[in-house]
């Protein structure tokens, strides 16, 4: 099933490790979970249907990275993936989403996977129909005649009431004459042809306006009857009743290369193929993160809603232990779909699910908080560090930043105590102090020109004299 699978599990924490800081444990079970799913795609048919995943349970603090491992998780695979809140969620009979609708999501995503793979298949293909049709706008050719073989006898009186035979000899001598001059404008309507090609293929007609044929879809063709999943497309009730519309669009050469690509493509592809191999990758390999688990567990401090909150419990427990739920695509079986849940437990326990539902997280991994020093290398270690996203923010209107350190590490130590004296929010203290610290800078770029800025301790401090003191470190932010 792709790249992933072939990766080991050290592999797949080499590659999370670029983008989420320490959490070793919690990226060392996602990894085992993900090459167990390789390891039993190779076991023999019966065998592979006893095997069921090992579901996992994220417990920790917001902003430690446990919605982090899933996002790298969902662009690190080739497997559908989908992330859900479990808070958006309600009982059946309550008024909003129910948790059927999370697989109907992974089978979308299934569907989007499989079908751009395919249509990546038939790019090579698509680009030279599109080409041809780019060609055929900017030379459209001859219509062929319709008057059928006009140098030939028509009927059987033709000769006769034509004038005989000098008159037949007439008709075959203009008739050589029009094939002659035929053949002349079809040889040079060819090197006109070849012309544009390689000019086109020179990229010296981009900028050209062409008109072209594109498929018409009309807008807002959904009867939505009100319940989850069930809006229909008008235009399909009808099936293939309806010839497909067609509508002229004038549009440079580079964009109705794209269009025009495309619209081949699709028509290249099989779709019902697609959506049975769809169907089959989101129960054999789909993954989905329910986020905020912990929000639906009761606790013995909380009284009102806690029916609802079972309830989406009890909703969700047959999900997760296997049934067949209803899609527009097809039946889907959620027996081997992996679930990771993730919570932070601050309120509520993971005891105080209800016993069911826990014993379906198998696998419970605690995030650790997050030190200074796991802050310094937040800022500065990953690809995507805090620190270089704003060095290139600004640089993109001609200031350099840069930070010494001292600053760097004047800045995590700020980050962890606020983070230990009030409220705990994690990483996402960072952007906090980061945002207030460069907000003056943000403010007056337009009036610099080319300035390099350093900033250090001393600028780091001064910017929050205000709000600092020595045992009041928690009121200089949020």
């Amino acid at each position: 099933m792709g790249e992933l699978y072939s990766m080991t599990p050290k592999e797949i924490v080499q590659e999370l490790d670029k983008y989420i800081i320490g959490q070793d444990q919690a990226k060392k079970s996602v990894a085992i979970a993900l090459r167990n799913r390789y390891r039993r795609s190779l076991l023999p048919e019966e065998m592979r249907e006893e095997v069921t995943p090992k579901n996992i349970l994220m417990m920790g603090p917001t902003g430690v990275g446990k919605t982090e491992i899933a996002r790298r998780l969902a662009k690190l695979m080739d497997a559908p993936f989908v992330k859900v809140e479990a808070t958006k969620f309600t009982e059946v009979g309550y008024v909003g989403r129910d948790v059927d609708s999370m697989v109907r999501d992974l089978v979308e995503a299934s569907i989007r996977i499989i079908k751009q793979k395919r249509l990546q298949e038939k790019y090579v293909i698509a680009e030279e129909i599109a080409e041809e049709k780019i060609i055929e706008a900017i030379i459209p050719g001859k219509k062929k005649s319709s008057s059928g073989n006009t140098g030939g006898v028509r009927g059987p009186f033709d000769f006769i009431l034509g004038g005989g035979f000098q008159a037949q000899q007439n008709q075959q001598k203009i008739s050589s004459e029009q094939t002659d001059k035929n053949s002349d404008e079809k040889a040079e309507e060819l090197l006109a042809r070849e012309q544009v090609k390689q000019q086109l293929k020179d990229g010296l007609l981009e900028e050209q306006f062409i008109e072209i044929e594109v498929n018409d879809v009309p807008k807002g063709n959904q009867l939505d009857l009100g319940t989850e999943g069930m809006s229909i497309a008008i235009g399909n009730i009808f099936g293939d009743m309806m010839p497909q519309k067609k509508k002229k669009k004038k549009v440079r050469v580079k964009d109705a290369r794209k269009i025009l690509r495309e619209q081949e493509a699709q028509n290249l592809i099989d779709m019902d193929q697609v959506t049975s191999e769809a169907l089959e990758n989101a129960e054999q390999n789909g993954i989905i993160f329910i986020d905020e688990i912990d929000k639906i567990a009761g606790s013995e401090y909380r009284s009102g809603a806690d029916v609802s909150r079972e309830g989406v419990q009890r909703d969700i427990l047959p999900i997760v232990e296997g049934s067949v739920i209803n899609t527009k695509y097809g039946p889907v079986k959620t027996d081997h779909v992996l679930f990771i849940g993730a919570g932070a437990f601050h309120i509520s326990k993971p005891t105080d699910l209800i016993p069911e539902l826990q014993g379906r997280f198998p696998i419970r991994v605690e995030l650790e908080n997050l030190t200074k020093e796991a802050f310094v290398q937040i800022l500065t270690v990953p690809e995507n560090a805090l620190l270089k996203q704003h060095k290139m923010l600004l640089e993109t209107e001609g200031v350099n930043v840069n930070f010494t350190d001292d600053a760097v590490n004047e800045i995590a130590t700020m980050a962890y105590l606020t983070n230990e004296q009030t409220e705990n929010i994690g990483a996402r203290r960072l952007h906090t102090i980061m945002e207030k610290l460069l907000e003056d800078i943000s403010f007056n770029i337009p009036e610099m020109e080319n300035e390099e800025i350093v900033i250090d301790e001393k600028y780091v401090r001064d910017k929050f004299i205000d709000r600092i003191h020595a045992d009041d470190i928690d009121r200089f932010i949020l």
